[in-house]
């Protein structure tokens, strides 16, 4: 067995660890969530609707809008639609907000210039 083997508990930790324990990484993950959690929420909230008013209010999903058009129809592709504009507040949040400071943490543990 090598020094290293028998001494597990005085290695120095790795880079990944130290990053985990930055502040930078903190305040990564907690602008994470100020976004993700609200946002899920509020998307499961949305389609929890969708779902009971299509299971208790078939009255008013299947009221006709125009042709053969109803309000579950338009419910069901606004479904979609709130996806993509999900998809598209991440990603310009993401950009704006994470994606800075990953690159300044990335650049921090890799030694390299900005």
């Amino acid at each position: 067995m090598s020094e290293a083997d028998q001494d597990l508990g005085s290695e120095p930790e790795s880079d990944w660890e130290k990053v985990q324990a930055s502040p930078e990484f903190a305040e990564l993950r907690r602008r994470l969530r100020v976004f993700v959690f609200p946002v899920s929420a509020l998307f499961l909230l949305w389609y929890l609707l969708y779902v009971l008013l299509a299971d208790y209010a078939t009255g008013f999903m299947s009221t006709k809008l125009f042709g053969n058009i109803t309000v579950g129809l338009v419910f069901g592709l606004l479904q979609f639609v709130s996806t993509f504009v999900i998809t598209g507040l991440y990603v310009r949040y993401a950009n704006r907000k994470l994606d800075p400071l990953a690159d300044k943490i990335r650049h921090e543990v890799e030694g390299t210039e900005r």
